[in-house]
């Protein structure tokens, strides 16, 4: 179905409307676009190829660029996002760290004692290659490139489905930043398995599987909100041509 200019002005009008925008503000946009379509029509561009496709967002970034709606950072939508991308390879990562360590789920290492007849019993250890430590290591690349996706994939989600305007920055900032995010992440989880080996060696397993998922996820949510308020600052009030009044 071929979008035509009087599609997309319908569409972004009920935008405009759903967003509590006044009467006067929307024709004036309504008639600023009529005119950018149109004339885009007569160099022989289609509304689609014009618009990008995405009439909701064009018609919120018009009305954020004009004072028409608050800035709003959304740092919780954007923190439980990254945090929803990041659950599932933080939880993967420690059952691989589980499997490939020593004593672990595939460890096949194992000790026999032989009694004499004539003195103490002899203690043999037999050590086996373990087949989770290269388990581990490639599961590990494996998680961290799934986190990086994952992660990428719901913020943008999240911000679609706010018909959020400053989508793309934070995107190309968080795509930036995710890497260095993704290894303090990683630094982090490493920290509390040497400290749960360091203070509580009996239970290891235990603290590093209960408290090492909950601060990567918690590392990852923090750093893309960080980047979330550091590429969408308020705008200048001092260049809005509209206000909207105090609530």
């Amino acid at each position: 179905m071929t979008l035509t200019v009087e599609d997309a002005i319908h569409q972004a009008t009920d935008t405009w409307r759903r967003l509590g925008i006044d009467n006067d503000a929307t024709d004036e946009m309504a008639e600023e676009l009529a005119a950018d379509l149109t004339a885009a029509d007569s160099d022989g561009r289609s509304v689609t190829d014009y618009i990008g496709g995405d009439i909701d967002a064009l018609a919120t970034s018009w009305a954020v660029e004009r004072g028409l709606l608050p800035t709003r950072t959304r740092l919780k939508e954007t923190a439980a996002a990254a945090a929803r991308g990041a659950a599932v390879p933080a939880v993967v990562a420690v059952i691989l760290w589980w499997a490939g360590s020593p004593g672990g789920l595939l460890d096949r290492d194992s000790e026999s004692m032989t009694t004499q007849l004539h003195g103490p019993p002899v203690w043999e250890v037999h050590h086996y290659p373990n087949p989770g430590t290269p388990l581990m290591w490639v599961g590990w690349a494996g998680c961290l490139l799934a986190a990086f996706f994952w992660v990428r994939s719901a913020v943008a989600a999240e911000l679609r489905r706010q018909h959020d305007p400053a989508r793309e920055v934070t995107m190309r900032a968080l795509t930036k930043a995710l890497p260095l995010i993704l290894l303090a992440a990683v630094l982090l989880g490493t920290a509390i398995n040497f400290f749960g080996d360091y203070a509580f060696s009996y239970f290891q397993v235990i603290v590093t599987a209960l408290i090492a998922p909950v601060a990567m996820v918690g590392a990852v949510a923090a750093g893309a909100a960080w980047v979330r308020n550091r590429a969408c600052p308020p705008l200048n009030a001092s260049r809005l041509k509209y206000r909207l009044p105090a609530a």
